[in-house]
Parts: C-alpha cells; structure tokens; sequence
C-alpha cells in the first residue's frame, strides 16, 4: 500500500513538473515570438540622399549618408533605374568610390551616377533608389529602409557663344562682354583663371531684341598671370557645361612698391579701437605688435572675403549710367596694387597688398557717392574703419574707407555725388584720407578705368549699342 502511495506521489510530481516545463516552453516561445515581433518593428537605417537634385548630367554625382545605431549594416544598395532598367551605383559588400565614416554611426558614400558612368543612361526620367539594413535582436534578424529619389537625365550640353568684340583688358582692371547662352535656365558668365564672374540678363542694359543675350563684367586681378584664360561659360542643373572662348588683349601695367615705418604710438591708436570694433578676432591690446601684424593679415583677410561675399547682394539691372566720380580736388597718397613692405624698429615686420586708391584733401571733407546705387554695407569693417559700400548692379560694387562718420544706412538708394559720410582715420589708417577702391564680382580691382568717361564709352556703351540697347 505504501509503495502504491510512492509511486502516485512520483507520477503525480513528474506531471507537475512536466506541465512547468510545456509552461516554460509555451512562455520562451512567447516571449521569443515577441521579441522577434517587436525587433521587426525597429526602424531601419536613415538614408539621407544629398545630391543630385532634380538632375543628372554627364558628371552628376551622388552623395548620400546612412545611419545607424553603432554605425551596423548589413547591407547598404544602391542603383539607378530607367526604363525597366536597373543599374548598380554602390554595394557595401564591394565598396567603391569616396566612402567614409562621418560619425560613430553614420557612414558618408559618394559615388559618380552621370552618363559617363553609367554608359546606358537616356535622356528622360529616372529613379535613385536605396536599400539599406541593419542587424537587430543580437544579429538574428535585420530590419531595412528604403528611399528613392526621382530625376531627370539631362544630357544635351547647353549653348554659349560670344558677341561683343574687342576686349581689351588692363592688368588689375575691368571689361565688359555681351554674349548668349541658351537654354534659359543656365546659369553663365566669364571665367578668369578660376575665378567665375557671373551673367546677368541683356535687358538689365536696355538689350530686348533677344531673351537668350547676357551680359557681363569681369576682370583680370592684379596677381594673375597675364597669360590667364579667359572664357566665357554656360552649365545647366545638371552640371552639363559649355565654353566659349573671349578674344581679348591685355595690356600690363607696373605696380608700385613702397617701405611703411611703423611705430609704437600707430598701433598704440589703432590697435585697440579695431579689437574694440572686432570682439569676435580676440586681437591681443596688451601685445600691440602682435595685435597689428594679426590685423594686417588675418583680419584683412577675413575683410576682404566679406567683400567677396557682399557681391552675391549685387542687384540684377545696372544703377549707373556712366563713369564714376573721383573725390574732387584730392591728391592721391598711395595707388591699386602697391605692395606695401612695414617696418618696426628698423626691422620688415610684413607684407601686403593695398588694394586701393588714397585720396585725400583736407581733414573731414564730404564724401560723395561715385554713381548712382543701393548702400550694402554701412558699419566699421576692420582694416577699413568706418565704411561704406554701395551696389551698383551686375556685380559692380564702390568701397568708401576709414570715415570719420556715416551718413547713410543699408538700404538707401544714393544719387551721384550725394553726400555719404566724411573722411576720417577710422582702422588701419595712418591719417585722415579715403580708401576708394572698386569691386566686380566681389573681387577689387583699379578704379582708373571707372573714372574714365572715355573707358565707360568704348568697353561699355559701345558694347550695349552695338546689341540693340539703348
């Protein structure tokens, strides 16, 4: 009876255990089903397509990110498709191309998607398209994303053609160019060297006769060889390009050296008030050497680069109707281009570049605006002190530096020959006097030929005329 009564107890035990052990089971494939469940939910990696933008052309390419916790892929695809079509760009299992990790988990790809690369592209709509996967649940299972991105293949070159003639150019100085550019959505201009000058529409002068016809300044700098090419260009969205030749002459022209002695009691005057005007430079006042020679370069620099900058404000019609005015009755202290060698203490301390014209009269004269335009810059700039710059249109910008005062603000519109300000010794100035220089394209160039009422006829008007204008 007892061993009955064991073996029940036995029996009945290993049933219990038996149903704790279908429990455990019935509960892991639970919990593994929804692990599983919610791993497949995850999100998969964020794909980011930079570029192209609407187009590809002969050399478009694609730059894209994927990203990813821990930077973890397990498959990374790219191809482009068209017309039924598929044609592989990128595989992370054969990576080619510029590929890089940007961060801990995004991974940077850039890979060329143009018709020089994939030969059989047609001209016509197309499609990006990215897969991209990453693991999940310690590896056993990836979840993915996709993005696509339409386009459209774009091929034909665009048209330029030049037809203006006679340009002669002067070193360090301007001309002017009619040309035409189809189709209408190019965007062209004048290449110098590697310096870009853009177009503007004919009819900003007056041209009407033909939409297609464009018009542009430019200029040969002062530090270009003299055997520099010049071109003009037309590239459409898709970076498809074309050039056209510009026959010119260019004359040289000498430039001026000259020794600067600088002394304790001149940077002890301007050395603060431009780290005062400047906070952002950290210019050093108790080391009034080193804050100078930090002035005269860094800062300068950065001062011309805003003046590069300032030309992408430049108005679309030309404001002015003829040469540019010279301050009246002045004497010219230093000229365009005159490398400039300073001296401390009997000792060449630098080496720049004085990319302007001096001109002074008496102190605190009036100073006028040279042709008509809108103020763009009305404030201390640096090297240059009080000063304001006017916008003439089609990239054509006046600088009026070292002003004791400012009468004018951003936004004005002045009149040739309306008062602007007056001359002073504001910045790097060693006395009262005006910097004057001018500027196509945001790069400074002489303003000889700007004040020339015979220069403004024959590389201009003539120009204008002979295309139709007026």
């Amino acid at each position: 009876m007892r061993a009955r009564s064991s073996a029940a107890r036995y029996d009945s035990g290993m049933r219990a255990f038996m149903r704790f052990v279908v429990f455990l089971v019935i509960l892991a494939v639970v919990v593994a089903g929804v692990a599983w469940f919610w791993a497949g939910r995850s999100a998969g990696p964020t794909i980011t397509i930079r570029q192209p933008g609407e187009f590809i052309g002969q050399n478009t390419s694609l730059e894209m990110s994927v990203e990813a916790p821990e930077g973890q892929f397990t498959a990374v695809d790219v191809t482009v498709e068209q017309g039924g079509q598929t044609f592989p760009v990128f595989t992370l299992n054969q990576p080619q191309g510029d590929i890089k990790q940007e961060s801990a988990e995004r991974l940077y790809i850039m890979r060329p998607v143009g018709k020089r690369a994939l030969t059989e592209l047609q001209s016509g709509p197309a499609r990006i398209v990215v897969n991209a996967s990453r693991p999940v649940l310690f590896g056993l299972r990836n979840v993915s994303s996709t993005a696509t991105h339409d386009v459209t293949v774009r091929l034909d070159p665009p048209q330029v053609a030049v037809l203006s003639t006679f340009h002669y150019v002067n070193h360090g100085g301007s001309e002017f160019v009619v040309y035409r550019a189809t189709p209408a959505d190019v965007e062209s201009g004048v290449r110098v060297g590697n310096i870009e000058y853009p177009g503007y529409p004919a009819s900003a002068v007056g041209i009407t006769s033909d939409p297609a016809l464009r018009v542009a300044f430019f200029a040969l700098l002062f530090d270009q060889d003299l055997n520099t090419a010049f071109q003009v260009y037309a590239r459409d969205p898709a970076g498809n390009e074309a050039l056209a030749s510009l026959d010119h002459q260019v004359f040289p022209k000498p430039y001026s050296k000259s020794r600067i002695e600088i002394d304790d009691r001149f940077m002890a005057r301007v050395v603060p008030a431009i780290a005062t005007n400047s906070p952002a430079e950290k210019i050093p006042t108790n080391d009034p050497l080193g804050g100078f020679l930090q002035i005269n370069g860094d800062l300068r620099r950065k001062n011309n680069q805003y003046l590069t900058d300032l030309a992408k404000k430049s108005a679309p019609q030309m404001l002015f109707k003829g040469a540019f005015q010279q301050l009246g009755n002045s004497s010219v202290e230093a000229r365009f281009a005159d490398t400039r060698t300073y001296v401390y203490k009997g000792k060449e301390i630098d080496r720049q570049v004085h990319l302007g014209f001096d001109l002074a009269v008496t102190a605190n004269v009036p100073i006028v605006a040279s042709e008509r335009g809108t103020v763009v810059h009305a404030a201390d700039l640096g090297i240059y002190g009080n000063c304001v710059v006017i916008d003439h249109g089609l990239g054509v910008q006046s600088l009026y530096g070292h002003l004791s005062s400012i009468g004018v603000k951003v936004g004005d519109t002045v009149e040739k020959g309306a008062e602007i300000g007056r001359s002073g010794m504001t910045g790097l100035a060693g006395g009262d006097h005006l910097h004057f220089t001018m500027l196509v394209g945001g790069q400074q160039v002489t303003p000889v030929d700007w004040w020339s009422a015979q220069w403004f006829e024959d590389r201009v008007h003539r120009k204008i005329l002979a295309a139709g204008g007026v």
